[in-house]
């Protein structure tokens, strides 16, 4: 005759293990995901975010030192002794051939790109003007610099890509002048000159 004991409180039967270890399941997988979705953030990265991107070029191995300077619709200039002013940042200033060395696994390498880049990372209604300097020579010869100034959202477009050539050191021209409407449009491109850099200050 068998006997029957009394059922404890505490005991489960297969269909209680069955959803728990299911639930136990779904709150891992959820964690998971979770995870997976905010992975934890990167330090050092820096947010590429612009609207406009001035990019400044010459010729491979040249010497010279060709400068970007430009003004904001607030009067506001960015340039190699003002790097960030306003939404404008010089992202690289390119010197010529100067501190264009780099060392990799113990061999001195030469970058030969002249380039230098402005971004700006909002913009404001008004117009906008990109001059470029001749600052240094060591050739004492003419420099053709290329400027190309793209717009970047909510599509790429190229505002203006042309050449300006600077014929000795100290001349300053005005490669472009642009102006953006309130809705964030650009109108009005010209390369009408206009002096933005302080002499006084070089």
């Amino acid at each position: 005759m068998a006997i029957l004991r009394p059922r404890r409180p505490f005991d489960q039967d297969p269909f209680t293990d069955l959803l728990f270890n299911s639930l136990l399941a779904f709150t891992f997988l959820f964690l998971i995901t979770l995870i997976a979705l905010n992975p934890p953030p990167k330090e050092g990265l820096i947010d590429p975010k612009a609207e406009y991107i001035v990019t400044t070029t010459w010729d491979d191995f040249n010497t010279d030192d060709i400068d970007t300077w430009v003004e904001d619709p607030d009067g506001n200039v960015v340039w190699f002794r003002k790097p960030e002013v306003g939404l404008m940042h010089l992202d690289r200033d390119d010197r010529g051939m100067e501190s264009d060395t780099i060392v990799v696994s113990g061999k001195e390498l030469v970058n030969p790109l002249n380039q230098e880049v402005v971004t700006i990372r909002g913009t404001l209604p008004g117009e906008y003007v990109v001059n470029l300097h001749y600052y240094a020579t060591k050739t004492l010869e003419p420099v053709t610099a290329n400027v190309r100034v793209v717009k970047v959202n909510p599509k790429l477009e190229v505002v203006y890509y042309g050449s300006v050539t600077l014929e000795q050191k100290g001349v300053e021209k005005t490669a472009v002048r642009f102006s953006v409407s309130r809705e964030g449009q650009v109108k009005a491109v010209n390369t009408l000159f206009k002096s933005i850099v302080e002499v006084k200050q070089l």
